[in-house]
């Protein structure tokens, strides 16, 4: 085995150079205003957790885990998402903390990656989970506040699509009953948006042709609130109209929510089906090809903690928005550069210090250390030169 160069790093991690760095920080301090601003407290958990709970209760798969062992021989995992962990903490240290919660965070989490291109190991997240509501309301709560974070983000064109797990999982279970794995199929297509395969699948169940149209037709069900009306028709099955219903509420409450204009429904859209139990959403930047936002309904995971409440949440994918989205702050204020003599010291750095005190931004420097400064007329805003006996000269 060759040994790594000085500079090289693992595949998939990456170095963030301080304007990316100002812009990153930039972003979550936006981002997590807002979010407090609808009444979600911030959460930090550790970056390590143990694979045998949280590592198995992730939505990620087992091959894409980091996986550690402890000097006690436990295996742990790099956190691969914030869900896992915030249910951890739901069912434990806040477990007599009253309903609903509402909670935030950002934070680094980290994936086995298999050479893809463009792909990360470690990657930054911001978002919500609100726990301890199955209602409609709490599912259009977290689109608008997915919405809303967006905006602050600084990402100016987007588009949601929303889905809902029950409709699909009703309408196969009526069309192929006791079918598990030809289910489990179609199901695997529409995660990958591969909407030929998921015909040629159907076409190799089968199937009449009645029945096959019906499940074809899914594939045209997109747009507004009238695609429920037109998907009660293809599925009489229970599940499938009260997910129907569910969704139509969603909808009504992000008419009043003024959102509705920004999300088209998508019956394709299953998310992780085997995490997800309800309404589910994608959100996309008119600048990128790729999600910038995910989230959705997941009534099941908290059980697995031993708390059996409902959740629904959505991340950020905010290294997504911070390396495709125009940055919609510019350039940050340069600092002041305070040029001083050493007679003049106090005097010059009570003036960055006040310059600091009013938010500014300012760097002190002694007259010596000048010579070798070079052009730096691109890196401070103004210099301030405390020389001799006079007052500060510009």
């Amino acid at each position: 085995m060759s040994k790594p160069k000085g500079f090289e790093k693992p595949v998939g991690v990456r170095d963030y150079l301080p304007r990316a760095t100002r812009r990153l920080r930039r972003i979550e301090r936006s981002v997590l205003d807002c979010m407090a601003n609808w009444g979600y407290d911030p959460i930090k958990t550790p970056t390590l957790e143990y694979y045998d709970t949280v590592g198995i209760a992730s939505s990620t798969p087992d091959r894409k885990l980091y996986k550690l062992l402890s000097s006690r021989g436990q295996t742990l995992v790099l956190r691969s998402d914030m869900t896992a962990p915030i249910a951890r903490v739901a069912s434990s240290l806040l477990r007599e903390e009253p309903l609903p919660l509402r909670l935030s965070y950002h934070a680094n989490v980290f994936r086995a990656i298999e050479e893809e291109a463009g792909r990360e190991a470690e990657f930054f997240q911001t978002g919500v989970e609100l726990v301890g509501d199955r209602s409609p309301e709490a599912d259009a709560e977290v689109i608008a506040l997915a919405i809303a974070s967006l905006q602050a983000a600084g990402v100016k064109t987007f588009k949601f699509a929303m889905g809902h797990v029950g409709f699909l999982n009703g309408l196969f279970d009526e069309a192929l009953p006791d079918r598990t794995d030809a289910q489990q199929a179609l199901k695997e297509r529409l995660l990958h948006r591969d909407y030929v395969g998921f015909r040629e699948t159907t076409e190799s169940l089968g199937l009449k042709r009645e029945q096959q149209e019906e499940l074809e037709g899914l594939l045209r069900l997109r747009g507004g609130v009238e695609v429920c009306e037109q998907a009660a028709g293809l599925s009489g099955h229970t599940l499938a109209l009260e997910s129907l219903t569910h969704l139509r509420s969603v909808w009504e409450a992000l008419v009043d929510y003024g959102v509705s204009q920004h999300v088209l429904i998508d019956l394709t859209m299953i998310g992780d089906f085997s995490y997800y139990t309800g309404m589910v959403f994608e959100g996309y930047a008119a600048e990128l090809g790729f999600p910038v936002c995910s989230g959705g309904r997941y009534d099941n995971l908290l059980r697995q903690f031993g708390r059996d409440v409902p959740a629904t949440g959505f991340a950020l994918k905010t290294t997504r928005i911070l390396d495709g989205v125009d940055d919609p702050a510019g350039e940050e204020e340069r600092p002041a550069l305070i040029v001083y003599e050493a007679n003049r010291r106090a005097e010059a750095l009570a003036e960055a210090g006040r310059i600091r005190a009013e938010g500014g931004a300012a760097v002190t420097r002694l007259a010596a250390e000048n010579a070798e400064s070079g052009n730096e007329s691109g890196r401070y805003s103004r210099v301030l030169h405390f020389a001799g006996e006079n007052s500060p000269v510009q």
